[in-house]
């Protein structure tokens, strides 16, 4: 059992609700999916649950099947490792089922700190919990065993913020929306892609860029043509997405131009890029955003798939790609540099292809790998994790190394998988 320190000031920030909270908790409401109360919860359906504080989900890490794996905060998804259901434990408790796994939340001791974790369905008090309603619709789960309540442990707002427990303090790190996604069968996991392309139910034609606000849903449609196929950089995107918009649904054809160009947090869910030209998608903006690639695919990207150019987090799961450089790219020279985390979970990469991230270790940046299954590398020529020294000068950054460590690039032997 892992034990974390808590910070000095932790039970005075738990009586102050800031309006930066606020603002994220309201951010992650979905129109048309009902939440739950404490009163109104349900053992037939699925939940994702929100943390009040930082906007979001509980998740199961890295897709993980095994007794003892962490349960952490992540970017929403509503993958099944964020689907959660209540299964009656009598007395007014519940067990707490990953869709994913199938196995059940746990505290394994009633410390301050103690880590959530998922283990085998033993029916001990260390697996219940009862729900407490806090206000606006968000609750508490408080352990049987220990009497303490889920916390989001020193108001992380980061992706992979691990998820503990403390004395109930009501603070809004210890509140959670229970958003009711359904689920009466099997959730949807979203298994590695295979190599399947999607055929295009019809096309659409671009004469220049595309702004994207809110949803943006192309039916599997085409969208074609912009630029000239070519490396320069000066292309213009084909579709331009402002902060908080979603594109879902697109193929894009060639030439793509600059491909999709995210000014802030976006998500680009089930895109496909039948010839990437220049970059498939550039993903910029400020403060700490996070970036959702899920589902789709890209082709014949002979520089950059993603280029990562603003600060903040970048997700990349149940993707495919072949014939590319480089699959992620934490820019190497931009005139303005920050720290950048990638996370690639779920993908299959095919050869010809170089690399599968580089990053910039004297900005901090950190790149997370699990599922990645290579295709055609009997050599293992592709490198997975390759170390940049980044500029802001515009020179060309040397490379310091390859590899995994525990500090910058951090995956190990049994997340690749090589066929």
């Amino acid at each position: 059992m892992i034990q974390l320190r808590r910070a000095g000031s932790r039970r005075r920030l738990a009586l102050v609700a800031g309006a930066t909270a606020l603002v994220a908790a309201g951010a992650i409401t979905t129109v048309g999916v009902t939440t739950a109360s404490a009163a109104t919860v349900s053992t037939s359906v699925n939940y994702v649950f929100v943390n009040r504080h930082s906007g979001k989900a509980m998740d199961l890490y890295e897709w993980a099947t095994n007794d003892g794996a962490p349960i952490v905060q992540f970017a929403r998804n509503d993958l099944a490792v964020q689907q959660w259901r209540f299964v009656d434990a009598g007395g007014g408790y519940y067990k707490i089922r990953s869709a994913h796994s199938g196995k059940v939340l746990e505290l394994p001791n009633a410390t301050d700190g103690a880590r959530l974790v998922q283990m085998t369905d033993n029916n001990n008090t260390r697996q219940h919990f009862r729900l407490v309603d806090s206000d606006s619709g968000y609750v508490r789960f408080i352990s049987r065993h220990s009497n303490k309540a889920l916390d989001v442990w020193e108001w992380s707002t980061a992706d992979g913020g691990p998820i503990a427990q403390y004395t109930d303090l009501n603070g809004w790190n210890q509140q959670w929306q229970l958003v009711n996604v359904g689920g009466g069968g099997t959730p949807p996991t979203t298994p590695p892609p295979t190599g399947g392309w999607p055929t295009p139910t019809g096309q659409s034609s671009v004469d220049g860029t595309i702004s994207v606000s809110g949803v943006f849903d192309g039916g599997m449609r085409r969208y074609c043509c912009i630029g000239d196929g070519s490396q320069e950089e000066s292309q213009d995107p084909m579709f331009e997405l402002s902060s908080g918009a979603t594109l879902q649904n697109v193929i894009i054809g060639a030439p793509a131009g600059d491909g999709v160009h995210c000014s802030g947090p976006c998500t680009l869910r089930n895109v496909w890029w039948e010839d990437v030209g220049e970059d498939a998608a550039t993903f910029r903006g400020s403060g700490s955003p996070t970036f959702l690639v899920d589902g789709g695919g890209a082709r014949s990207a002979s520089d950059k798939v993603f280029q990562h150019n603003g600060p903040g987090t970048l997700t990349i799961q149940n993707f495919q790609a072949t014939n590319f450089g480089t699959f992620y790219r934490s820019c190497g020279n931009c005139s303005t540099q920050h720290q950048r985390n990638v996370v690639i979970r779920n993908v299959t990469l095919t050869r010809p292809g170089n690399t599968v991230a580089g990053i910039n270790t004297n900005y901090g940046d950190t790149a997370r790998f699990s599922g990645i299954t290579i295709v055609n590398d009997s050599s293992r020529a592709m490198v997975i994790c390759r170390k940049y020294r980044g500029n802001n000068s515009g020179d060309e950054p040397s490379q310091v190394g390859t590899g995994a460590d525990n500090t910058n690039c951090f995956y190990a032997t049994s997340d690749i998988t090589y066929r």
